[in-house]
């Protein structure tokens, strides 16, 4: 059997059990919107079936091909689930990390001791991660949970990173890596890349990273949709107010789970400045209803609501959309931008 049909037919499987059980592939139960979220995911499999194809030409010619064009445009329309965990690792540069450092992960959990509170926060968050997904229930009742795992990982990057620690959120994070890679040593690598890497400091104590890109999407909104900047303005709504968990959680248990991951297929080869497209994504394709808007509250719910419509659980047109909508995004002018903004906070 082809890899494109081995992979549409096991999403297929994946699907029907997901109906029957009311949950979908990754575990977690699905709303009382379930026909909508199906119908969603039929055409869906079709298109990831025909990109499986392709990319089975590429892995085929070189197993880990190497960045170009032709590689960012793949990774823009989709990694599929069966090469995702090599991809986000080799893309990332995690997977040369580990290979420097095969022992580290193994000698951050048996040696040192963890920061007490630190401890106490992580234990605090592990029954607070998808509790609705059935890989994270209870480890008593399902030994082969991810709860420890989860627990191992955080505690690790914490070890690792005694400048950060640990902040809510990450938990989401990993929780989400556990569900796609199935190997809490390779998901250790890449969250810690990623912290180290790809949004670094996002996760210092002051937060001055992630206040700096929430003050950065507001300046993107200015100079893109200055009438919506404006209202935003006049309503009183601070921007601080509109993204923090967004970027914290790298859209992690904001929107939908396929959603999410598609977003980390651009992330690995691209970096950060995709979770830039996402968020004014999202407040582009709602600009209407946020000029319609008549008071702050009306604002936050709507901001609310946004990330969880149907044009954000059909990943495949959103994904689409946050290159087509977004127009050009040049790094060196978004470096400028996020410079002036860093001098404002300080």
């Amino acid at each position: 059997m082809s890899v494109a049909l081995s992979s549409i037919t096991k999403l297929r499987m994946e699907s029907t059990q997901s109906e029957n059980r009311q949950i979908d592939s990754y575990g977690f139960q699905l709303s009382k919107d379930s026909k909508t979220y199906n119908e969603l995911m039929a055409p869906y499999l079709q298109v990831m079936a025909h990109r499986t194809s392709r990319w089975k030409e590429i892995m085929g010619r070189n197993r880990v091909p190497t960045k170009s064009r032709q590689l960012k445009r793949f990774c823009r329309k989709g990694i599929p689930p069966e090469y995702r965990t090599e991809l986000w690792m080799e893309l990332s540069g995690a997977a040369d990390r580990m290979r420097e450092r095969p022992d580290l992960y193994k000698h951050l959990l048996t040696d040192g001791v963890l920061n007490p509170t630190v401890m106490e926060c992580i234990e605090k968050d592990i029954p607070r991660t998808f509790p609705e997904n059935v890989h994270f229930d209870d480890t008593e009742l399902n030994p082969n949970g991810q709860q420890q795992p989860l627990q191992r990982v955080l505690s690790a990057i914490a070890k690792h990173n005694p400048r950060l620690g640990y902040c809510q959120g990450m938990n989401f994070v990993a929780g989400l890596m556990l569900l796609v890679m199935k190997n809490e040593e390779k998901v250790f690598w890449l969250y810690d890349t990623l912290i180290n890497n790809v949004i670094p400091d996002f996760y210092c104590p002051d937060m001055t990273a992630v206040k700096v890109e929430q003050l950065l999407l507001g300046e993107i909104v200015r100079w893109k949709l200055p009438a919506v900047y404006a209202h935003m303005e006049a309503l009183g709504v601070l921007w601080c107010l509109v993204g923090m968990k967004w970027f914290i959680c790298m859209f992690a248990d904001v929107l939908p789970t396929e959603t999410v991951f598609r977003i980390w297929d651009c992330m690995v080869f691209e970096g950060s400045k995709i979770l830039l497209r996402v968020a004014f994504t999202l407040i582009s394709m709602n600009k209407d209803a946020i000029l319609a808007c008549r008071s702050f509250t009306e604002v936050v719910n709507l901001f609310r609501s946004m990330v969880s419509s149907h044009q954000v659980l059909n990943c495949h047109s959103f994904m689409q959309n946050i290159f087509t909508l977004t127009g050009s995004f040049p790094r060196k002018q978004l470096n400028k931008m996020r410079a002036e903004c860093l001098s404002k906070i300080e």
